[in-house]
């Protein structure tokens, strides 16, 4: 069950991710001596959001949660759907592209 401030935070979420082509929201930051940072993510189609490689050893893992996306590396993404799970090398360029309108992601990037 939600809280209050739970549901106040996802409306919130909703009414700007809804004027935004990408937003990714930090949902829980590494403590220290911890390597990793989990982001909530919603995109729509138009284009791609390419990222440039990140420090050596970096992986990324995805869980589309709504839509549908191309994600991973660059020369070779995959096209997830709703409970898809993908993890990829985040130390090689990478990909996040929405296909449909609505797409969203939980993205857990974990430095090794």
């Amino acid at each position: 069950r939600a809280s209050r401030q739970q549901s106040a935070w996802w409306s919130a979420f909703r009414d700007v991710a809804s004027a935004a082509d990408y937003l990714a929201v930090l949902l829980s930051a590494s403590p220290p001596h911890a390597r990793r940072d989990i982001y909530l993510l919603r995109a729509e189609p138009g284009k791609p959001r390419l990222s440039d490689p990140h420090q050596r050893g970096t992986v990324e893992h995805v869980v589309l949660l709504a839509g549908r996306g191309r994600v991973g590396p660059v020369d070779a993404p995959y096209e997830l759907h709703p409970g898809d799970y993908l993890s990829y090398a985040g130390d090689a360029p990478h990909v996040f592209e929405a296909l449909v309108p609505g797409t969203s992601a939980v993205l857990v990037s974990e430095s090794r």
